[in-house]
C-alpha cells in the first residue's frame, strides 16, 4: 500500500471518488456536503493497493495546528492497516510542516481507532451531517 500527497489532477478526483463511495453511497451524507469550499487550501492524501485507490483524506492549517479531516477507507480495506497509515502519513506531513497539534472531529463508530492512535476526546458528542462526532486532539 502506498499513501501519497495528492498533487495530480488524477490523484484529488482518486481521492474524492473514495470519499464519494465512504461518505455519500455507504453512508448517505449529502454530495453537496461532502464536497466543500475547503478543498483548495487543504492537503489531500490517498492511499493505493496497486493503481487502486483505496483511502483518502486531508488535512487544513487552522491557527497553528492540522484540521484532519475526511479520513475514509473503502469497506474492503478497513481492519487491514490501512487507516493507520493513512494517519501516520497525515502526521508525518504535519511535522514536516513544523504542526505539533492535530484536531479531528470522529465519528463515534470511529473513536476506538483514532484512541489507538493516540487521540484523546475533547468535546461533547454532537451531530454533523446526520452522524454522531466528538472533537478529539493530539499533540506530537
Amino acid at each position: 500500500m502506498l499513501v501519497t500527497i495528492a498533487d495530480s489532477k488524477k490523484e484529488m478526483d482518486d481521492a474524492f471518488q473514495v470519499r464519494h463511495t465512504v461518505f455519500v453511497e455507504e453512508q448517505q451524507v449529502p454530495a453537496d456536503l461532502e464536497i466543500d469550499e475547503y478543498e483548495k487550501e487543504a492537503i489531500h492524501f490517498v492511499a493505493y493497493d496497486q493503481q487502486k485507490p483505496a483511502a483518502a483524506g486531508r488535512f487544513r492549517v487552522i491557527d497553528g495546528y492540522a484540521k484532519v479531516e475526511r479520513i475514509c477507507v473503502l469497506s474492503d480495506y478497513r481492519k487491514t492497516g490501512l487507516g493507520k497509515q493513512l494517519m501516520d502519513a497525515i502526521e508525518e506531513q504535519a511535522l514536516k510542516m513544523e504542526l505539533h497539534k492535530l484536531k479531528l472531529n470522529a465519528q463515534t463508530t470511529a473513536i476506538g481507532f483514532y484512541q489507538k492512535l493516540g487521540y484523546q476526546i475533547s468535546s461533547e458528542e454532537f451531530m454533523d451531517a446526520g452522524i454522531p462526532h466528538v472533537t478529539m486532539v493530539k499533540t506530537l
